[in-house]
């Protein structure tokens, strides 16, 4: 019963379990967690919770009445992150700044960021940059965390004894901070990894020369919205638009020319798109496509008509038409409501037969087209 009582209680009070430790136990016992903390830095799921599972476990198994590790701004100037395990029995830990990043002129943990060397605090009461928020804290063990040379931030360890921050201790904190620079170095370069994957995702779905999203990115979100709309039981329409006679353009004005006109066409069309789930795309060439969930044949078809007098309004030069002195569109319109039972191809069918019959019709112009018994608003 004895030994149980022993073990019950050192599970809940690490100082006690230390004291009942002869060096090697001790020794055996830094290794363990060091080892512990590897772990975590390794296979912690986000630097948070690994920051978090360090600071945890120093706290748990060693007599550490606070442990936190403390980021730095950009420009080294400030903490601007602090992640914390103990107990902490002051509201407002004395000379800590009330609100917004602490300034590393404040605190023994801005002398460790300034000066970049260890602090090693025996009798916490008599260092005058000693910031106190545990009043059992006897002694403090600061560590700058850098990772080749750049400084990233402090790894605090306040312990409620003074003689617990032996060489041998001290030796493993050091391997922690170690630990603790290369996780947060890990998580940056896998942050960056992710945002340039990011980057990379989207310019794969844009269009190079309008900036709008190109014909992969068409057809990806084609199929999700007919599914989307199948299952809320909405329409779908699309409109496809053509400039009129643009090859001829491109032989008169030059292709650098009809850039400019496919880039400014682009932009009307993103205006009038102004959905939240419209989608402005490059369907191929001269033709740009308008993907609108949820408008029905008379809505899109009026979308198409206003994007039509706009694109007349702004009056960009076409000596080769033959329908206008400037550039025109064609636009073919429908709306269907999908079905899973369906190919979303169909919409595409009918958009294309209504451009098909725009341009027949005389071009600068906008049809619509939809099956009665499918178009909503028909």
């Amino acid at each position: 019963m004895a030994k149980l009582r022993l073990d019950d209680k050192a599970g809940k009070d690490p100082e006690y379990f230390w004291d009942r430790q002869d060096a090697l136990g001790r020794r055996a016992m830094l290794t363990e967690i060091l080892a512990q903390v590897s772990r975590e830095a390794l296979l912690g799921e986000g630097l948070e919770a690994v920051l978090q599972g360090i600071v945890d476990c120093l706290v748990r198994r060693l007599p550490v009445g606070i442990a936190s590790i403390i980021l730095l701004d950009d420009d080294g100037s400030g903490f601007v992150q602090e992640v914390w395990a103990g107990v902490l029995d002051l509201d407002t830990p004395v000379g800590a700044p009330a609100n917004g990043p602490w300034p590393v002129s404040v605190g023994a943990a801005g002398r460790c960021a300034r000066t970049g060397q260890p602090q090693l605090i025996v009798g916490v009461e008599n260092d005058p940059d000693y910031v106190p928020g545990n009043t059992a804290v006897r002694s403090e063990y600061l560590l700058p965390i850098v990772h080749h040379g750049r400084m990233l931030g402090v790894l605090n360890i306040e312990s409620t004894r003074e003689d617990f921050f032996t060489p041998e201790a001290c030796a493993v904190f050091d391997a922690v901070a170690a630990q603790v620079a290369g996780a947060i170095h890990l998580a940056r370069v896998v942050g960056e990894l992710e945002i340039a994957n990011r980057k990379l995702q989207a310019l794969s779905l844009s269009d190079g020369l309008t900036g709008i999203a190109n014909r992969r990115r068409f057809d990806q979100q084609l199929e999700q919205d007919w599914l989307r709309m199948a299952r809320e039981r909405l329409p779908l329409a699309l409109a496809l638009v053509d400039a009129d006679c643009f090859k001829p353009l491109n032989d008169a004005r030059g292709h650098l020319y009809g850039d400019e006109c496919l880039r400014e066409l682009a932009r009307l069309c993103t205006d009038v798109a102004i959905g939240a789930n419209d989608l402005v795309a490059r369907y191929g060439g001269e033709e740009l496509a308008l993907l609108l969930p949820g408008r029905n044949l008379r809505q899109a078809r009026n979308m198409a008509e206003r994007l039509r007098r706009n694109v007349e309004t702004q009056r960009m030069l076409h000596p080769a038409s033959p329908v206008a002195g400037h550039v025109t569109v064609s636009i073919g319109v429908t709306a269907l409501m999908p079905s899973s039972a369906q190919s979303p191809q169909r919409l595409i069918e009918m958009a294309d037969r209504a451009l098909y019959a725009a341009k027949a019709g005389g071009r600068n112009r906008v049809v619509g087209r939809g099956l009665r018994r499918l178009v909503a608003g028909a």
